[in-house]
């Protein structure tokens, strides 16, 4: 949302942070959580779709689509951790960057570093 969102206090962090990425990997439940929260945030709906669309077009970002094996992996790993708070869109995100060895992600979710994962800090979104 910071990338989408030019009014973010974290929008041009979020633009340095994408562009230095040296691998852009999303999958469609991103997209399905990024429209739920653009519909939430009041965000101009149609340049969110338009947005999420040119992320599915691009060669730049490899697009994953969830199959039933995946999401039934990320319904066991949710199982698993019954003590977070993760949704389903994060445990898939979690399954993908595993399999992809992916480290980093572009994201303000904490949930990322419980997993493992690295997340910009908070001063690298914010500065």
């Amino acid at each position: 949302m910071c990338l989408f969102d030019q009014r973010d206090v974290r929008h041009a962090s979020a633009i340095r942070h994408y562009e230095t990425a040296t691998r852009r990997l999303i999958h469609n439940y991103v997209f399905a959580e990024f429209v739920a929260l653009a519909i939430a945030r009041r965000a101009p709906l149609a340049d969110a779709l338009r947005f999420i669309e040119a992320f599915h077009r691009t060669d730049e970002i490899e697009t994953v689509w969830v199959d039933p094996r995946v999401h039934e992996s990320a319904m066991r790993l949710l199982i698993q951790v019954e003590d977070k708070r993760w949704s389903l869109c994060d445990a898939v995100s979690f399954l993908l960057m595993t399999a992809y060895s992916i480290a980093h992600a572009l994201t303000t979710d904490h949930n990322f570093e419980q997993a493992g994962f690295v997340r910009p800090t908070a001063r690298s979104i914010t500065s």
